[in-house]
């Protein structure tokens, strides 16, 4: 099985930009390949929901439309003619139902696995094998350094009869999208096997296209050069060149302390109980704190955590915290105000970043501001939202909003003891504020911030509102004022594409992508990586790079382990792929022993299972719940003694990824696999590189594994399994960055639900001219720039050096001497966009990024 490269956009026929005929029909062309088949006696047929279109009695009639073979090449045929529109159908090997075929999904649609077509003029389809795809020709070009025409891209060669087009060679027929605006215009078609000559097209007519040259080009019709492509073919190119400039793999991308953290959620009432009255506390958290990391760089025996995310830890009156009465007091429960900054100062010390649950949707309904407010006459009545009769509106989920108090009516989504917030009202906005700055100037790291969708209502529109985006950005501005490198991590529990607004426009850092949470599950328990796949090609669109909590579960959601049936090979397998996915890990406490729990928030929130000593090593009183069902055999003293454990497994995987920059902080391309049922995804990092590959077969595998492109520099690299601490090899990375069906040492097998983790090591060393030195150490300012970038040495010990300033696509912008420890250069005049700065001094070099923006 082939798993494709992560940005591939799947067409079912390619006819995106063709404009829809009307009032007139059109010639539609149906062909299927029984080469591979004994064809029945009945014939071959097909169905649709063109059939009544068509003059057939009715849609999805099985035994009234017959194909052809009028020359024998067991090629059927048959030409309808059909309104212009989009029709599904299917091949039948004979007349009825169960002999029709089910294609694969990469070339059907819907749960029937229909074939679909969209018929915008005359068209003749290629010849498709009966149950199967033909193969995929996807056409990619980087248009980011040229003006593209007002009459879009598009591309023409040999391929666009074989596609179903009317003729080759015509440059306005297939025009190329930009799916998400990274510069990079792309097509899929379905074509038999071959090789094809094209040219990309800026515009639609000949005159626009490229001169490509002749080191990356053949010779073809007219003496003219085209590029030629297999199918299957992964590679983009940039437009007139032959330089690969796959977005995916650039290197120029921006990264923070959070994408090396691997963070730990805690509920402090679960965790440990020092003053042994049943709760867990900020004592019992800091006596426990070695076992998440002892800070000792040299030891491998703690979890290896570097960040906690503590849920609400400010004074309330409900068990979970969520609905606040105090939010400058800490839970009485849990300890006072020294004992958090106690807890503070020694997670600081081991090297662990803290953050809070902060809830700025609502408070409790105890909370003096809520007290006050409910009485009319009060100045805190619109810190809250009141109405004087029950506007009679529910919530997203069916549940009633509006809840009586005096007479009147106030607004909470979740239910009547935790009254929503007004941040219409300027004085209670303020006060939030100061209250983000409160924590801050305490010393957290920043904020884990709840329902925050649900922020600012606008009348009946309750989620996703541009008022709530305008807040965040204004939360933005307060939180990185206070603490430039203050921390956000937001939960809105939505799809993709309804997560992303809240990471652009400088609102927060990351949010949690609760798909991608999904998608691991359903894989892992269906035994079939797809979901995966499709969700990296969402995320490698959606967000900024590497900027999104991952995570398997959390305090809401059924217990990880439960999900997967108690297995602990299906629990492995989750674990491996988050921690070693992009983006920032979050585990849930007690995920690592695979503690259980279902149902209501207690059960999935119960204490943790320490050991087998009574009340699990939780407390010696009485929990304030009880321990779960499997605290005898699944706890931390137990499974740390056990090789192979659960427990060693994730802390095996947390200080691989701990240990791994290209694991925290390096892009994602995929990997190609001969073996169905295979993940394979590398994360890439300056000259290093880790491959990850995860069997979800039930056999064990030996894959052949391949890597188009990368940004790896051509040579030799040995391979070195980390989680075994094997060698498995060495590969060769060609000119493209990439290397061609790989297979590790003999006798090396991926056994069913492991995961290897292949660090590729470049085995030459590094040219001298390359090698740093303090000298050439030097800070730009400001970056992005507009007008004007100030280089500024920090140890210049010699002049005579020189600057050379580079575009994305590698050609000479700028160069002038070096004259002094620092150089002001005009940019005003520059196109916006990424150039690359090297500083050159006796032979050595140093290069920085740099970004105008006007």
């Amino acid at each position: 099985m082939k798993l494709p490269l992560i940005r591939t956009l799947w067409l079912a026929v390619g006819l995106s930009s063709l404009s829809l005929a009307s009032g007139q029909d059109l010639s539609l062309t149906l062909q299927v390949d029984m080469r591979q088949q004994n064809v029945s006696a009945q014939g071959v047929h097909v169905a649709g929901s063109f059939q009544s279109e068509a003059g057939f009695p009715a849609d999805w009639n099985p035994a009234s439309t017959p194909m052809s073979d009028p020359d024998g090449d067991k090629i059927y045929t048959i030409t309808l003619l059909l309104p212009a529109g989009t029709y599904e159908y299917k091949f039948i090997n004979g007349n009825a139902w169960g002999s029709d075929e089910s294609p694969p999904a990469e070339c059907s649609v819907t749960n029937n696995n229909n074939r679909i077509v969209t018929l915008g003029s005359d068209l003749t389809l290629p010849p498709v094998p009966f149950n199967a795809c033909n193969a995929q020709l996807r056409l990619a070009v980087n248009m980011s350094e040229q003006t593209v025409s007002p009459d879009g891209v598009h591309v023409m060669g040999d391929f666009q009869q074989a596609a179903g087009f009317p003729a080759d060679w015509d440059p306005a027929s297939i025009e190329l999208l930009d799916q998400n605006g990274d510069g990079t215009y792309e097509i899929t078609l379905p074509v038999p096997n071959g090789t094809y000559q094209y040219v990309f097209v800026n515009g639609n007519t000949v005159d626009g296209a490229e001169i490509i040259p002749e080191e990356c080009s053949v010779t073809g019709a007219n003496d003219l050069r085209y590029r030629q492509a297999d199918t299957d073919s992964e590679i983009i190119y940039c437009f007139g060149t032959c330089t690969p400039c796959d977005p995916a793999i650039s290197t120029s991308y921006e990264t923070h302390w959070w994408n090396d953290a691997v963070f730990y959620e805690i509920f402090v009432r679960s965790f440990y109980d020092s003053d042994n009255d049943g709760i867990g506390d900020f004592r019992g958290i800091i006596e426990k704190l070695d076992y998440l990391n002892d800070g000792d760089p040299e030891t491998d025996t703690d979890l290896g955590i570097t960040g906690i995310w503590l849920m609400p830890m400010m004074a309330s009156p409900s068990y979970h915290g969520y609905d606040v009465t105090d939010y400058y007091a800490t839970e009485p429960d849990y300890g006072t105000m020294a004992d958090f900054e106690a807890l503070l100062e020694a997670a600081h010390a081991r090297g662990i970043k803290v953050i809070i649950d902060f809830v700025m949707n609502h408070s409790s309904d105890q909370h003096p501001w809520f007290t006050q407010s409910a009485n009319s006459q009060s100045n805190f009545r619109d810190w809250y939202i009141w109405s004087d009769n029950n506007p009679g509106f529910n919530g997203p989920w069916g549940q009633n909003v509006w809840h009586a108090r005096n007479g009147d009516y106030y607004y909470g989504l979740f239910w009547g003891g935790m009254p929503d917030l007004n941040y219409s009202h300027p004085p209670l906005k303020e006060e939030m504020f100061n209250i983000t700055r409160f924590w801050l100037d305490k010393g957290v790291d920043g904020f884990r911030l709840d329902a925050i969708k649900y922020l600012d209502e606008d009348g009946t529109l309750l989620e996703n509102t541009p008022e709530t985006f305008t807040l965040l950005e204004e939360f933005n501005t307060v939180y990185k004022t206070a603490r430039p490198d203050a921390f956000t991590v937001g939960e809105v529990w939505s799809a993709t594409s309804s997560v992303v607004p809240y990471v652009q426009n400088n609102r927060l850092d990351i949010c949690f992508d609760f798909d991608l949470a999904g998608a691991i599950l359903n894989a892992v328990n269906g035994g079939d990586p797809a979901n995966i796949q499709n969700q990296f090609g969402v995320l490698q669109a959606a967000y900024p790079k590497l900027q999104y909590g991952t995570f398997l579960t959390n305090h809401d959601i059924d217990r990880v382990f439960s999900q997967l049936g108690n297995d602990a090979s299906r629990m492995k397998l989750a674990a491996a792929l988050y921690l070693s996915m992009p983006g920032v890990p979050f585990i849930y406490y007690g995920e690592e022993v695979g503690m259980t729990g279902t149902g209501i928030h207690e059960n999935i929130r119960r204490p943790m299972q320490w050991s087998t000593a009574a009340n699990g090593g939780f407390s010696s009183h009485t929990p304030w719940y009880g321990l779960g069902s499997n605290v005898a055999t699944n706890n931390v003293a137990t499974m740390a003694a056990e090789p192979g454990s659960l427990w060693q497994h994730y802390r095996k995987l947390v200080h691989i990824r701990n240990d791994e920059a290209a694991l925290r902080r390096g892009y994602l391309l995929g990997l190609e696999s001969n073996t169905a049922r295979t993940l394979g995804y590398a994360r890439i990092y300056e000259e290093e590189a880790v491959l990850v590959v995860s069997n979800f077969n039930t056999a064990a595998i030996s894959p052949e594994i391949t890597l188009p492109v990368s940004s790896l520099t051509p040579g030799t690299y040995s391979v070195r399994e980390l989680y075994s601490s094997t060698a498995m090899g060495t590969v060769e990375i060609n000119e493209q960055g990439g290397f061609g069906n790989w297979t590790a040492a003999a006798g090396s097998m991926l056994n069913p639900r492991e995961t290897w983790f292949l660090k590729l090591a470049s085995t030459e060393p590094t040219p001298v001219r390359e090698q740093l030195a303090p000298e050439l150490d030097f800070s730009l300012r400001p970056n992005p720039a507009s007008d004007q970038v100030d280089l500024q040495f920090n140890d210049l010990r010699t002049d005579g050096g020189r600057i050379i300033i580079f575009n994305a696509s590698g050609r000479s912008h700028y160069e002038t001497n070096i004259t002094g420890a620092s150089l002001s250069i005009s940019t005003q005049e520059w196109p916006a966009g990424l150039y690359f700065i090297k500083v050159v001094i006796d032979g050595r070099v140093r290069t920085q990024s740099l970004l105008i923006q006007h």
